[in-house]
């Protein structure tokens, strides 16, 4: 008897058509009106903390329910089922007092989702069914501060959220997910810990999966919340090899259509969009009919610029099924061939050199080793009089700002990290590149851990 054929992969599938991804789990959850007790279960009836809209709390306490909104999706087409696992790391569930639970909820939604997808794979095998993890942004950002007064101040370390992200990955593995996505980001520093964690698991597990990446563009400024364009986030990811790259939530189709045209441009690798239905109203619901979100995205397709398509917020299974009947029979983006290897770095902004590129200048003057003003204001923790002599040199023309914080009587990584987060607080400074500057491997590592962009390591 031979053996069955082997089923293709995803990367393989994505050659030959456009895959569909599920719509908005949250949504479907809001439809069914669910109270506290709803969220509650008999598991956590006497739970200190209130738990009404915890909605990846669900698959512990109504499974039948997660699976159930995983085979709506299905049937409408869907070929990507994401678990209900946006918030389930233990810096988003700190909010429910429930972090001790993260690791049983990323493998439970993953083998929620496993039973329905495996469920209509088997149904027809012709249309392998896939899971993926999701990993969304936290409610924490390693970029911006929360306090107005205090910049350099951050509300999360990168460790912290490193480990975090690692805890969940952990448990989508070993749920049985097919492919992780780091989604919906809004931070590329908060996304980088996500794939050095996942790296991490990966290590540790001894397996692999593919790495799906989707940002959030904010509004028409065409940057992330944190600051960056498009281009400058590829560049700042694209060393993590994704399965795609794409963009998710915060517009509708109809304003995500140039950022997901830019990615489709640059990016060699496949391309994903799962726009919102629509920008939400005053009351913060979404009101484009399935039938516009289908034909908004549609257009996607048919003009060569996605792989992967789906919904973001407020999509339903009718959004789904109009866009997985407008994908239907186009042919995917080819992906493009990698172009002339050229240089890039990264602030907000790239930086490419080119052979025709003159001389790069390295601003050097934040440097406590070459400059003994510089030196003496770090000492007497003078760093807004700092901070202008980085402004200073941006404006004189420097291309990169090299920073050395190499001094006997300085705690030199605390140094680093503290001047490097005020750096990311001045946009006119932190659109250029950094180069990380030290002889000591730690404040190297401390500076690395936070900038959002691709800088340059120097002195090791």
């Amino acid at each position: 008897m031979s053996p069955a054929p082997k089923s293709p992969s995803i990367a393989e599938l994505l050659r030959q058509r456009i895959l569909v991804k599920d719509g908005a789990m949250g949504t479907m959850i809001q439809r069914e009106g669910l109270a506290e007790e709803g969220f509650r279960g008999s598991r956590f009836a006497d739970h200190d903390h209130e738990l009404q809209g915890n909605n990846d709390l669900l698959v512990l306490t109504q499974p039948d329910l997660i699976v159930s909104i995983h085979e709506q999706f299905l049937e409408a087409g869907a070929d990507i089922l994401g678990t209900t696992t946006f918030n389930s790391t233990s810096v988003s569930q700190a909010d429910y007092g429930t972090e001790a639970l993260v690791s049983e909820m990323n493998c439970e939604a993953a083998k929620l989702a496993r039973i329905a997808a495996d469920r209509f794979s088997e149904r027809d095998p012709g249309k392998p069914r896939f899971v993926a993890g999701a990993m969304g942004p936290t409610n924490k950002t390693l970029s911006l501060s929360p306090e107005v007064n205090d910049p350099a101040f951050r509300s999360i370390t990168w460790q912290q959220l490193e480990d975090a992200y690692a805890e969940q990955a952990r448990g989508l593995l070993e749920g049985g997910v097919d492919l992780l996505v780091v989604e919906t980001i809004f931070d590329t520093l908060n996304a980088k810990a996500a794939l050095v964690a996942i790296d991490r698991e990966f290590a540790s597990l001894g397996r692999r999966v593919p790495i799906m990446i989707s940002v959030a563009i904010t509004d028409a400024s065409a940057r992330t919340l944190s600051g960056q364009t498009v281009d400058a986030f590829w560049y700042s990811v694209a060393h993590a090899n994704p399965l795609s790259v794409g963009v998710n939530c915060s517009l509708g189709a109809a304003e995500m259509r140039p950022h997901v045209a830019e990615l489709a441009r640059i990016a060699p690798t496949f391309v994903s969009s799962y726009p919102n239905a629509g920008l939400p109203n005053a009351f913060g619901e979404y009101d484009e009919e399935p039938g516009t979100t289908g034909e908004l995205v549609g257009e996607f397709a048919t003009s060569g610029l996605v792989n992967i398509a789906g919904g973001c917020c407020g999509t339903t299974p009718d959004h789904i099924r109009a866009i997985a009947e407008a994908v239907d029979g186009v042919e995917p983006r080819v992906v493009p061939q990698e172009g002339e290897r050229l240089t890039r770095f990264t602030g907000l902004e790239t930086l490419t050199i080119r052979p025709e590129s003159n001389f790069m200048m390295i601003g050097e003057r934040t440097n406590v080793t070459g400059s003994a003003r510089f030196r003496k204001l770090i000492r007497d923790d003078q760093l807004d009089t700092a901070l202008e002599v980085a402004l200073d040199q941006v404006r004189g023309g420097a291309n990169l700002l090299d920073v050395n914080m190499d001094e006997g009587m300085l705690d030199s990584e605390a140094c680093m990290q503290t001047f490097l987060n005020l750096i990311a607080s001045e946009p006119e400074i932190s659109r250029i590149p950094i180069v990380v500057d030290s002889s000591k491997w730690s404040v190297i590592e401390a500076g690395l851990r936070c900038i959002q962009g691709k800088g340059v390591v120097n002195s090791i």
